[in-house]
């Protein structure tokens, strides 16, 4: 069997609630393996693998590992990576390795072998409920799914269901890795170590994601059109807000206004704050954005100063700027 028959889809899952940009790194990792890759937010993806084991000219065990390594040394994450001929192989190899990470590849003449002892909820797209119904009627692996009839399997689940469930227990799923991006947005947040009352603490932590996000679409060469402003509050109630910028912008300047004016619209008095999330919404390529030339020569310093700014964080780190240092505090109308 040629190297290019065998095992070519790689599923690789991040750890849970990992941050979206770097989440957004491990995509840029895997854009470095092969050309076609699919993301499934917030922490997962799939990526086709045929054509890179011709280009780099290794098994897909070994760039599962080369993954790894890179995720490790340049992020300081570990990732679970299976590796099938389908995606619900891939995936459902992926979801036996244990935290923190590990690769596991089953090849084609394996599957068969493999998937029989698995408990049937262990199939990729099995859900709790569909599981207990199986298990209900004595089908307790994935092995047992396989010998039953398809047309008993979708007696118990339903139509598509069932049909889906029966050609996944044998290995078929002719599902193609489609190529996918995370969705154009970028978000940071803050969680408050104590319920927060203090208009002053907010206001610091609502100006620090401020930074945080406008560093992060700068970076990116990216701008945003839109900002959303969510608040937690204790009890875990939330509130939720999006204004559009009126024009689309990475500026902490910019971003600054907006943010203090979604604060401003959610009237706070007393209530108790968990968290806040701000996210940049519809974002374009920076080279996408008009350049308009500006008059306002105080606007033209500050634009040159965060330029430079931006190169200190480069160098030192986010932290080696205070933003309360560099921007006005705003008061509540």
């Amino acid at each position: 069997m040629t190297q290019a028959a065998q095992s070519t889809v790689m599923h690789v899952r991040c750890p849970e609630r990992l941050p979206e940009e770097a989440y957004r790194h491990v995509l840029e990792l895997l854009a470095d393996l092969s050309l076609v890759v699919q993301a499934l937010p917030p922490s997962a993806a799939l990526v086709e693998l045929k054509g890179a084991l011709r280009y780099h000219d290794a098994d897909a065990r070994h760039l599962g590992e080369m993954l790894r390594v890179r995720c490790v040394s340049r992020l300081g994450i570990d990732v679970r990576v299976g590796i099938g001929p389908t995606i619900t192989i891939a995936a459902t190899a992926s979801a036996q390795i244990a935290d923190p990470g590990g690769v596991l590849a089953i090849a084609p003449e394996q599957v068969t072998e493999w998937l029989g002892p698995l408990p049937v909820e262990a199939l990729h797209g099995i859900g709790p409920r569909q599981a207990a119904v199986l298990r209900d009627y004595g089908i307790h692996s994935i092995g047992l799914l396989a010998a039953v009839s398809p047309s008993t399997v979708q007696r118990l689940l339903g139509k598509k269901a069932g049909r889906l469930a029966a050609d996944r227990a044998r290995g078929i799923d002719p599902r193609p890795v489609v190529p996918r991006a995370l969705p154009v947005s970028a978000s940071v947040r803050h969680r408050f170590s104590d319920h927060t009352l203090d208009g002053a603490v907010v206001r610091a932590a609502l100006l620090d994601l401020v930074v945080r996000l406008g560093l992060l679409l700068r970076r990116r060469g990216q701008a945003a059109q839109a900002l959303t402003l969510t608040l937690r509050f204790a009890g875990g109630a939330s509130w939720e807000k999006t204004r559009r910028l009126p024009e689309a912008s990475a500026h902490d300047e910019d971003l600054r206004t907006l943010a203090y004016q979604l604060m401003d619209a959610a009237g706070l008095q007393r209530a108790r704050l968990t968290g806040i999330i701000l996210k940049g919404e519809d974002l374009l390529d920076a080279d996408q954005v008009a350049q308009q030339i500006s008059l306002d020569q105080a606007r033209e310093s500050r634009l040159i100063a965060e330029g430079a700014m931006d190169r200190i964080r480069r160098k030192f780190g986010p932290d080696a700027i205070n933003p309360a240092a560099v921007a006005p505090f705003h008061r509540a109308s």
